[in-house]
């Protein structure tokens, strides 16, 4: 049939409200066929002088492009030089970074992960000028950076710290106690590399001449054990987690000087059981900022140090009377006399700028709204660059503000979730925008705003889905018991009839300063709901007391009481969607994955009376079995807070529950431990409560995999349509 008489066919069953037989999605298409994939753009590496940036291509050439055209200028680099530089053995050059005088190429292959962020692979420097291959260390190290100078390469192996010196050809080691378990050096334990999203340890000082470096002391954190299946004796993974109350690892800072080879402690006081968060060179290459955390994680102080003798000043100190969340937000200036720090003292997350004593400039933005992400200083033209959610907490807006506070513009105007990546003089930037119904549109625009070309828009993934019988995601809020907006999101069945009575199903996490509620491509789930949808279920997600975005009161109600207010939320909100015509109230369930999951145990115990079914996914079921940083931020210790670790645990309620409960985990999940859901199921059992449960061997935390994930929302999916 030619296509103009299909079109016409078209028209005719829509011109008369009859329903055409589209496709159905299937798990298969979303987990395992990628029939609904979007379309990225690799980015662009920014060169030094800002006119021009590198990509690959599909053969791994490095080219380079003028950003002005998009036009290919030349081949920085051959594969084929690159093989050739290596006896003739191939390497992949799609995990590079550059050198700082762009003249070397880091080139990292056979990655192997560790935890969530760390890894070990084998490292590659590659001369652009020489096309000579050099591999300092034929093993596996953590975490290789060169120099700012390109003169030397700082790695760490076995929980060592070293570097190459590529002058002399010869490798000097720094630290010699490291030991698995015991004490790391130039890098950082589990918990914060979880917790605080910092996993190499080290850094250079502005001259090359000087190492800053964390050792981990873990000696006294308690041990936590996992079975890897797969052998006639499963292997006992061990490694050091601390939880809720218990021990951190002794943290301390270091300098070596490569010239005199003399390594000073900085000084950050007395007190041990504190969290050193962040530590950052300023631009004086002999002082060193050192970020003070105390155990309470609710007052901040930020030290420079004196990186010959260690001796520290303070210069900032912020208390909160619920907590202080680390950020990246603290940026030196070139003027080497004040720096920008991020904070929610006056009710939101904004920017402000102070000298180097610690007294405030200026506070730069300002408003009933918080900052996301800074995407960079334009010091010469002195603008500031970031995102917020002005607009709508479930959206994110591009601006530029002076660093005087003046002249701010919004960059960004199409609806939906917008991200940037500038270039290296801020003449440029990669927009990146999408909503959950649409996939995202990749465009190159001048420091204002204007399109310069379009990169990529997904076009053909539009046209595709157009096949597919999909409904529109929509986004409204919805009031909880104080009168409060909660942002939400709801998916309706294709073809909609409000006479009918539908099941439906609430998505939620919770977690404090989340967001299920993003109006952003979401890939994966946003298809699943669409498939379930297409079976006549309403899918729903609210995000209620506790999430971020709405400032900092709204995020911080549910201090010290985790769960409480947050399940109060969702419960309500179930209520009052019952209410509806179109919802079946006897037919309402909820789902969500770790500490959505662990919401979903409270809405099955706490709220057996609203949801007949819920699904729970790798869940915390008592604060007391996870991690000492995390949970201790929201619920301070178990010493101090033991009631209400306790009061809102789903294991303390498992006899409320009368509905259908599925418990998902995998057995080597290394963050929320399989611990959870045994602990969880032995309390059912003791109650006498039915439950139907699965397991993933050897998984962890994202129980990840192709066939896995096929698995794991078959099962999902299955139970939902039995139950729900």
């Amino acid at each position: 049939m030619k296509k103009i008489v299909f079109t016409l066919l078209l028209l005719c069953f829509f011109g008369s409200n009859q329903t055409f037989a589209q496709k159905q999605i299937t798990l298969e298409d979303i987990w395992t066929k990628g029939s609904f994939s979007a379309k990225g753009v690799a980015g662009f590496n920014s060169m030094i002088d800002g006119r021009y940036y590198c990509n690959l291509d599909n053969q791994q050439n490095l080219l380079r492009f003028e950003f002005a055209t998009g036009k290919v200028v030349d081949t920085l680099v051959k594969i084929a030089d690159v093989t050739s530089a290596n006896n003739g053995v191939a390497i992949s050059l799609y995990n590079y970074s550059w050198s700082g005088d762009e003249k070397k190429l880091i080139i990292e292959t056979q990655t192997e992960s560790i935890y969530r962020h760390s890894s070990k692979s084998i490292f590659y420097i590659y001369d652009l000028g020489s096309k000579k291959l050099l591999n300092p260390v034929k093993e596996k190290v953590r975490y290789a950076t060169l120099s700012p100078d390109n003169t030397k390469m700082a790695f760490v192996r076995n929980n060592d710290l070293y570097y190459y010196d590529f002058i002399t050809n010869t490798e000097t080691r720094v630290t010699k106690d490291g030991k698995e378990n015991a004490i790391i050096n130039g890098g950082t334990d589990w918990v914060y590399e979880e917790e605080f999203a910092i996993w190499k340890g080290f850094a250079w000082s502005p001259n090359s001449d000087k190492l800053a470096f964390y050792r981990f002391d873990e000696t006294k954190v308690p041990e936590y054990e996992m079975a890897i299946y797969g052998s006639l004796y499963p292997k006992q993974e061990k490694f050091k987690y601390p939880k809720a109350g218990e021990a951190n690892s002794l943290v301390n800072i270091f300098v070596y000087d490569t010239k005199s080879e003399l390594i000073a402690e900085m000084q950050t006081g007395n007190e041990t059981d504190i969290y050193l968060p962040r530590m950052q060179w300023t631009k004086d290459n002999n002082l060193l900022s050192i970020q003070r955390l105390n155990r309470l994680q609710n007052k901040v102080e930020l030290l420079i140090a004196d990186a010959k003798t260690g001796k520290t000043n303070v210069i900032l100190t912020e208390e909160n009377p619920y907590y202080i969340d680390i950020t990246d937000n603290l940026n030196f200036l070139n003027d080497g006399k004040t720096f920008l720090w991020s904070s929610e003292k006056d009710g939101f997350n904004h920017l402000y700028q102070f000298n180097l004593k610690g007294k405030l400039i200026k506070q730069i933005t300002k408003g009933n709204y918080d900052i996301d992400e800074v995407f960079g200083i334009d010091e010469k033209n002195k603008k500031l660059y970031y995102s917020s959610s002005e607009v709508n907490a479930a959206e994110r807006y591009i601006y530029v503000i002076g660093l005087n506070g003046k002249g701010k513009t919004q960059l960004t105007n199409t609806k939906g979730w917008n991200m940037a990546s500038f270039n290296s003089d801020f003449t440029y930037f990669l927009s990146i925008v999408s909503t959950m119904n649409t996939p995202p549109v990749y465009s190159l625009c001048n420091a204002s705003g204007k399109l310069v070309r379009t990169l990529e828009d997904n076009k053909a993934l539009l046209e595709k889905l157009k096949d597919y019988q999909l409904s529109e995601v929509k986004f409204a809020t919805q009031k909880n018991e104080l009168g409060q907006d909660m942002n939400k999101f709801t998916l309706l069945p294709p073809n909609f009839d409000s006479t009918q009575k539908h099941p439906l199903l609430m998505y939620v996490y919770g977690g404090p300063g989340s967001q299920t509620v993003m109006n952003r491509w979401s890939g994966g789930n946003y298809f699943w709901y669409q498939m379930l949808a297409q079976k006549g279920y309403i899918i729903v997600s609210i995000d209620g007391r506790g999430t971020g975005f709405k400032g900092e009161a709204f995020k911080k109600s549910t201090y010290l009481n985790l769960g409480k207010l947050e399940i109060e939320d969702q419960i309500f909100a179930a209520k009052e969607l019952s209410k509806l015509a179109y919802v079946d109230p006897t037919r309402m369930g909820i789902w969500g994955w770790s500490f959505g999951g662990y919401m979903a145990g409270l809405g099955i115990s706490k709220g057996a009376d609203v949801f007949k079914a819920a699904i729970s996914v790798a869940p915390v079921t008592n604060w007391r079995y996870y991690d000492n940083i995390y949970t201790e931020r929201f619920m301070r210790t178990p010493q101090e807070n033991g009631s209400n670790y306790d009061a809102n645990s789903p294991t303390s309620h498992v006899e409320k529950i009368k509905g259908n409960y599925l418990l998902i985990h995998g057995t080597a999940d290394d963050n929320v431990h399989f611990q959870n859901s045994v602990e969880m199921v032995d309390e059912m059992i003791k109650k006498g409560v039915k439950f139907d449960s699965e397991f993933y061997p050897n998984k962890n935390h994202g129980i990840g995999g192709a066939k896995t994930r096929l698995h794991l929302y078959d099962r999902m999916t299955r139970f939902i349509l039995e139950k729900l």
